[in-house]
């Protein structure tokens, strides 16, 4: 695999505010002086963590995904993040993988936070995603998806687990210690992009965007500030990993219902 390079976008998010999201955003990823494969934006990056879909959503030829798009192409990079969608009557808690040639892959949160009644006003998604990247294959997740190892369980011998998320700073070190536990059991680079400041709920997010090895080692870490973090992944530890403590050959198998 060529080496892998990815924008970690940690940032406050204006409150159900589209405009304003995009213009920050638009203005953060402009702020990328080198160029990477992959930009990755908060969990609902452009309204914030609401439960309120019905004011705010959009169809998959709206504003923010054809501003996806957009910075996709001026970028010349993915740019993945999760926004509120409506589709075949239902909303959606939808992350987008948009590349620069306009194609796209989706992916619905499939576990939604039952303590804000996210249950009671989106859909839940049924399929995983896999996508490709200079021949890392990545499984993109949402926030409260982390605490299922059942779902996320490494069945595709995917490269790198990639979450987007509003996670509250109440509960951080769960955040912290379960990427760092999805690493090590699914043999695999776990990234995690999560957002900053207070949101409409007076809820404060301290961040702790991190990327982690397939050691669990924390290799990068954002902490309580709005920062874009370059990362560079390199195969070589993975495959040493891999080599050496083979432990995915003995995984359970399963079929999830």
């Amino acid at each position: 695999m060529q080496d892998l390079k990815i924008a970690m976008v940690q940032s406050f998010q204006h409150w159900e505010d589209i405009d304003a999201n995009l213009k920050m955003f638009g203005e953060k990823i402009r702020s990328i002086s080198e160029p990477v494969d992959i930009i990755v934006l908060p969990e609902m990056f452009s309204t914030g963590f609401s439960m309120n879909p019905a004011s705010l959503y959009e169809t998959m030829d709206g504003k923010a995904v054809n501003w996806m798009k957009a910075m996709a192409s001026e970028s010349k990079a993915v740019i993945a993040g999760s926004l509120i969608i409506k589709e075949n009557e239902n909303y959606y808690n939808r992350l987008v993988w948009i590349r620069p040639d306009g194609s796209y892959n989706t992916y619905d949160k499939r576990h939604l936070f039952s303590m804000a009644g996210e249950e009671k006003v989106f859909a839940p998604g049924s399929e995983k995603l896999i996508v490709v990247v200079n021949g890392w294959k990545i499984c993109p997740m949402v926030c409260y998806d982390l605490r299922f190892p059942v779902w996320i369980r490494n069945v595709e011998n995917y490269d790198l687990l990639l979450f987007v998320a509003n996670w509250p700073d109440k509960r951080i070190e769960h955040w912290r210690k379960l990427l760092q536990a999805r690493a090590i059991e699914n043999q695999c680079f776990v990234v995690g992009v999560n957002r900053v400041g207070l949101d409409g709920n007076e809820i404060p997010y301290t961040g702790h965007s991190m990327f982690v090895n397939s050691q669990g080692e924390i290799q990068a870490e954002i902490i309580d500030e709005e920062k874009i973090e370059i990362i560079n992944l390199n195969d070589e530890s993975l495959n040493i990993t891999r080599k050496y403590m083979p432990f995915l050959n003995d995984r359970d198998g399963f079929r999830f219902e």
